[in-house]
C-alpha cells in the first residue's frame, strides 16, 4: 500500500522535480483541510484518475497545496488494510474521506458517522446502508453510484457477439471484494442463461491465484473469460492481457485500462467521470455543504472499447456493426 501526498505522487509519475517532504506534509494539516483519498487501485497507471479527482476538487475552488491537502492511499487490492487505515484517518479527524470503490466506501462508513464521506460506489447505496435514499442521503455520506451490476449483462452480451461460437465462459471474481463478487454472481448467471451460455465461477485475490485461474481455463477448455469488476484486477491489467493473449483466451473486462494494454474488450462506466464527481462532492463538502443534503448522483457515461490488434491475434473477425457501436477501437 502506498500512502502519499499529491506532490510525491506526481514525482513518482515524472510530473514533478522534487518529492514533497514528509515533514512538510505533516505540518500542513494544521493549516489546510486534509482530504483522505482511498482506493483499492494501485498507484501504477492511476495518474489520470488522480487528475480527474483533482479536477473535480477544483470545480468548487480547491487546489492542492493552496487551500487543501490530499493524502492518497493506493491499496493495490489489499483491502484487509482498510480498517486500520480508516481508523487512522478518523483519529486524525481529516476534513473529508473520499473513496473510490466499494470496499473503501463500506470501510469508511463503518469507521465513522461524523466525518463526511464522498464516495464512488458501484453497488446499491441504499441497500448497503450508506444512505437513507438517493435524493436525501440523510447521514455523513454521499457521492456517485457508478453502476457495475447494471452493465454486467450488457458486457456479457457484447462478449457473446464478439465470440459467437463461445459456449463455456469462465467468470472470475475477487472474493475479498464482497459487493462486486456478490453482484457479479447474482447478475451474470441469469444473463448467461438468457443467451445460452454455460458459466463456471473461479475466484482470485492474489497474483498466483490469477495464474492458477488461467491454468484452469486452459485445462478445462473454456471458450472465453468474463472478468468481474475489481480494483485489484485493474492493478494486474498487464498480467491479464499477457496471459489471455498467451493462451488465446478471448476476455471481457470492466475497465478500458486493461484493453489499453492488450486486453480484448471492455464495457463499463467511464471511471474518470466517477473520480471527477467524487472530487466535486469532496470540494462542495469542504465549502460547507452537508452530505445529508447532497443527492447521490448516478453515472450517465459508459464506454465500449475494443482492441482490434488483440482481436486479430486471437483470430477473431469483429462484425462491422459491432465496431460501429464501439466508443473506441484501439488499432
Amino acid at each position: 500500500m502506498l500512502d502519499i501526498g499529491r506532490r510525491e505522487f506526481m514525482t513518482m509519475l515524472g510530473g514533478a522535480t522534487a518529492a514533497w517532504p514528509l515533514a512538510a506534509r505533516a505540518q500542513q494539516p494544521g493549516k489546510l483541510p486534509v482530504v483522505g483519498f482511498v482506493t483499492s487501485r494501485s498507484l501504477d497507471g492511476s495518474a489520470r484518475h488522480a487528475a480527474a479527482f483533482t479536477k473535480g476538487l477544483s470545480e468548487p475552488g480547491y487546489v492542492e497545496g493552496q487551500n487543501v491537502v490530499v493524502e492518497y492511499h493506493w491499496l493495490s487490492g489489499q483491502n484487509d488494510r482498510l480498517p486500520a487505515l480508516m481508523a487512522d484517518l478518523v483519529h486524525r479527524r481529516v476534513a473529508v474521506i473520499a473513496t473510490a470503490g466499494d470496499p473503501p466506501t463500506l470501510a469508511a462508513k463503518a469507521a465513522t458517522t461524523t466525518i463526511p464521506i464522498a464516495f464512488g460506489f458501484s453497488g446499491d447505496p441504499v441497500g448497503r446502508g450508506l444512505v437513507a435514499s438517493l435524493a436525501r442521503p440523510g447521514g455523513n455520506a454521499t457521492g456517485i453510484n457508478f453502476f457495475t451490476s447494471e452493465v454486467l449483462a450488457k458486457r456479457l452480451g457484447l462478449l457473446h457477439e464478439l465470440v459467437p461460437k463461445a459456449v463455456r465462459v469462465v467468470v472470475l471474481v475477487n472474493p475479498t471484494n464482497t459487493p462486486s463478487a456478490e453482484s457479479t454472481l447474482r447478475n451474470v448467471p441469469e444473463a448467461a442463461r438468457a443467451i445460452g451460455l454455460q458459466i463456471q465461477i473461479l475466484n482470485a485475490s492474489t497474483i498466483r491465484e490469477i495464474e492458477a485461474a488461467f491454468a484452469t481455463i486452459v485445462s478445462d477448455r473454456a471458450d472465453a473469460l468474463f472478468v468481474g469488476p475489481d480494483g485489484f484486477f485493474n492493478s494486474r491489467r498487464v498480467q491479464f492481457a499477457t496471459l489471455a493473449t498467451r493462451y488465446g483466451i478471448p476476455a471481457a473486462y470492466a475497465s478500458r485500462e486493461i484493453v489499453e494494454v492488450g486486453g480484448l474488450m471492455s464495457y463499463g462506466t467511464d471511471l474518470l467521470d466517477m473520480y471527477r464527481q467524487v472530487g466535486v462532492y469532496a470540494g462542495r463538502i469542504l465549502k460547507g455543504a452537508n452530505p445529508a443534503d447532497l443527492p447521490v448522483v448516478q453515472s450517465t457515461k459508459f464506454e465500449f472499447v475494443i482492441n482490434l490488434q488483440t482481436a486479430r491475434a486471437l483470430g477473431l473477425e469483429i462484425p462491422p456493426t459491432l465496431l460501429a457501436r464501439a466508443d473506441e477501437v484501439i488499432e
